[in-house]
């Protein structure tokens, strides 16, 4: 069924197996060790521990920024890239043994990856980036006095979440919003949290269908079928390392699917108002590189919200799921045909 549409002019839109022994291991740029840059280098070869929740391209991108800022700084690097797969219990194992190697530093993509890590090690650097809400998570005290040994770059900005609930009131027919995410991420509940209070004076209502893996997303999305007006897949590692299950449920039943990401909209959501993850990735390398070299203390280094902001909207998206794109909105998005 057909949702009604109607767009006002300057609208803008807010958007593992691996245990010890047998995990995936990678070195430095994606695979072998990081070859130092010709902007000054350092004789010490630094050795990374990556844990990673999952493999899914706005993850994958903030890992790339991550080395390529470290390349960018001169230094040599060896990564140990292990990857999660989704299981809290492999996050931890991973951190774990990255503690008992010694590591110079653990990079943590995610907040269930930056819980195990300083669950593991109160004394080795952790630099994380993909990280909703540090406060909630438990991983820092205060944004400017993050703690002994952890910092990072958190992947919420503050206008993204208000902004898309208040382009959803104002803009589509019906006020149910489907909201899939797994009830175990710290990170999605909290961004559920966030959602709900910015439905507040409007009416705006969450139908939530919760999932704890990725196998189950297709089903919970196919249960919201009838019930809701609109889709909004936050940044839930879970669901968005299965999001072509929920786009395919979106465009076959004509519901328009707002995402978290700018990633996401390249896969086929219809539009976020977001920033690329290499971006947070590369800060995090940036804050990195100053901590091994002893340039700065982990202590001195704030948390940093995202810098940059935009919005996308998915032009072949958009048709798929019956919404006409307008031309008013060329002036304010960037539209990926």
């Amino acid at each position: 069924m057909k949702k009604g549409w109607k767009i006002g002019t300057g609208m803008m839109l807010a958007s593992f197996l691996a245990l010890a022994g047998c995990g995936s291991s990678e070195n430095s740029s994606g695979s072998t060790g990081e070859e130092s840059s010709d902007s000054g280098s350092s004789e010490k070869t630094y050795t990374i521990g990556v844990n990673q929740i999952v493999e899914h391209p706005s993850l994958d991108s903030a890992l790339e920024g991550f080395q390529a800022a470290l390349k960018e700084k001169g230094l040599e690097v060896e990564y140990d890239v292990q990857i999660a797969q989704g299981d809290q219990n492999n996050s931890q194992t991973i951190a774990t043994n990255f503690a008992g190697d010694n590591v110079d530093l653990i990079f943590a993509n995610s907040t269930p990856s930056a819980q195990s890590a300083l669950n593991a090690t109160q004394d080795i650097p952790i630099v994380f980036t993909s990280v909703t809400d540090p406060i909630g998570g438990g991983l820092v005290k205060s944004f400017e006095e993050p703690g002994a040994n952890i910092t990072g770059t958190t992947d919420t900005h503050p206008d993204a979440i208000p902004n898309t609930v208040k382009f959803i009131a104002d803009n589509v027919e019906g006020t149910k919003v489907g909201m899939i995410y797994n009830s175990g991420e710290q990170n999605s509940v909290a961004q559920i949290d966030l959602v709900k209070k910015a439905m507040e004076g409007t009416d705006l209502e969450v139908v939530e269908a919760s999932v704890s893996t990725s196998a189950e997303v297709k089903q919970a999305t196919e249960s919201l079928v009838g019930k809701v007006d609109s889709l909004y897949v936050i940044t839930d590692n879970t669901v968005v390392s299965a999001l072509e299950s929920v786009i395919g449920v979106a465009s076959d039943n004509d519901i328009p699917l707002f995402v978290g990401e700018l990633d996401s909209v390249k896969r086929g959501g219809f539009a976020a108002y977001g920033f690329d993850y290499y971006d947070i990735g590369f800060e995090a390398g940036e804050m990195a590189a100053s901590i091994l070299t002893g340039e700065k203390e982990v202590s001195e280094v704030p948390v940093q919200y995202p810098q940059n902001l935009k919005l996308q909207i998915n032009a072949k998206a958009a048709e798929d799921m019956g919404i006409e794109i307008k031309e008013e909105w060329k002036e304010e998005a960037e539209i990926l045909e």
